[in-house]
Formats: structure tokens, C-alpha cells, sequence
């Protein structure tokens, strides 16, 4: 139909005429509410967003203590799991206080212990590595 015709058809049906393929011959026109189309078009903008957020994965650190006793071990390892659980990469950081550098195997055997207990829901981003005072390491989960 002719441009004038669609322009009295848009405003009898209180709508916009919206020009869709503007290089075709004739154009391409659409009757649309264009508030109605706005507001759709935000709202899918804004899910889209929630649901990029939800997808990305946070690094969470857990620091462990040397002298940590065997029932706050429990707690912190319980705590990696419900991270690893809601698809977070975890840092396990063993710190080393004072004199304690001086027996960096009983770190190791810590690290050791705790990957054991959540072997079954994760794996190591690398191998575990001294930074300054921390022996630290990457997990995520399978």
C-alpha cells in the first residue's frame, strides 16, 4: 500500500509506523506500539544482564592458619564447598606466622589434607606455589 495509506491506517489504530528494511523497494514498514516495544525491549536487556552476571564466577579466598584446630578445618572446608557448589573458583591460601616459614612441610601437609577432604568436587587450577608468607592454590570445581 502507498506510505499515505499506511500513515492513516497507523494513526486510526493509534500505533507507529515503523520503517523495518528501508533500503528495499518499496520500504518495508511495521505497525508497532513503540512504548510497548521499548519497554519489552529493556526488560530483555535487563534479564540479559542478570543472567551474565549469574554465569560469571567469582574467586573466592579461604585463608588457613598453621594452628588451625581440626573442628574450624571442618567449618572452612565445609565453606569451599558450598563455594565450589555455586560454580566459584576458590583460593586456598596456608599462612605462615612468625617462625612457622621455617616448616613449610607442615603447610604442605595441611594444603594436602584439605584437598583431600574436597577431592571429589574439585580440581587444581595449578600446582600449589610460595608467594611471600602463603602457599596458596587455585581449585574450581569438575
Amino acid at each position: 500500500m502507498s506510505s499515505r495509506e499506511a500513515q492513516v491506517l497507523a494513526r486510526d489504530q493509534g500505533v507507529d509506523l515503523v520503517e523495518i528494511a528501508p533500503n528495499a523497494d518499496p520500504p518495508v514498514v511495521k505497525t508497532i506500539d513503540w512504548g510497548k516495544y521499548q519497554y519489552q525491549k529493556m526488560k530483555e536487556q535487563a534479564k540479559n544482564r542478570k543472567k551474565a552476571r549469574e554465569k560469571q564466577s567469582e574467586l573466592k579466598t579461604m585463608k588457613i592458619g598453621l594452628k588451625i584446630s581440626d573442628n574450624d578445618l571442618n567449618i572452612k572446608i565445609r565453606k569451599i564447598k558450598g563455594f565450589l557448589d555455586d560454580g566459584d573458583r576458590v583460593k586456598i591460601m596456608i599462612i605462615f606466622r612468625g617462625r612457622e616459614m621455617a616448616h613449610k612441610e607442615i603447610g604442605q601437609e595441611l594444603l594436602d589434607r584439605v584437598l583431600a577432604e574436597i577431592g571429589d568436587l574439585a580440581v587444581s587450577d595449578s600446582k600449589p606455589q610460595f608467594s611471600g608468607r602463603n602457599l596458596s592454590i587455585g581449585i574450581r570445581k569438575k
